[in-house]
């Protein structure tokens, strides 16, 4: 099987970023960015997705951390979406319930080429806001990313409490989702749908 690999770079007058990943590693990663909880939780996605991943960013964090947060988002869904390439033979749909101690998070999605994220937050426990990471950039994260992987991503925090406990089974069941969609399956010839084309 062709190598599932890829490599995007992307530069602004806010971020400069660099992301390599390859769909078939064991889950080695190298995360260098100024956001330092982000680079916790990509080590986790990209371990239980068991991804090969690189990540190195820069950023006007002095500013805020939404444009370096956004940023790395597009440039991982673009190279999720450049590694599967032809997407043929893939499952194409995946599902992970992550507890994380008092927290749960379910993800659901579909490589489908129609962008979409839902994210349903049923705690009220968290802390929204801060200088900290937030789900609110949490949301962002993935709506970037969802959009320029070209996949539909539905993320429902079932409860939780501790913020840190709820993001962390976010990005552990995105990884373990993607890794059941991304699969290839012998059995599947072609493209699994009946339009022929994702």
């Amino acid at each position: 099987m062709k190598a599932r690999k890829a490599n995007i770079k992307r530069k602004t007058t806010e971020t400069a970023i660099a992301v390599g990943i390859n769909l078939d590693g064991s889950g080695k990663s190298d995360i260098k960015t100024p956001i330092n909880f982000l680079n916790h939780m990509l080590t986790l996605f990209s371990r239980h997705g068991l991804f090969d991943l690189k990540v190195k960013a820069a950023g006007d964090i002095e500013v805020d951390m939404h444009h370096t947060n956004e940023d790395i988002g597009i440039c991982l869904g673009q190279a999720i979406k450049k590694a599967l390439t032809d997407k043929l033979g893939i499952r194409r749909f995946g599902f992970s319930s992550v507890p994380m101690d008092e927290a749960l998070a379910e993800v659901s999605l579909d490589i489908s080429g129609r962008p979409f994220l839902k994210f349903r937050v049923q705690s009220s426990g968290f802390r929204a806001g801060g200088k900290e990471y937030s789900l609110n950039y949490l949301k962002q994260f993935l709506q970037a990313a969802a959009s320029n992987a070209g996949i539909t991503l539905h993320v429902e925090i079932v409860y939780g409490e501790d913020s840190h406990h709820i993001i962390e089974a976010v990005f552990k069941a995105f990884g373990r989702a993607l890794k059941e969609a991304v699969t290839v399956d012998p059995r599947i010839r072609g493209i699994l749908s009946t339009k022929g084309i994702l």
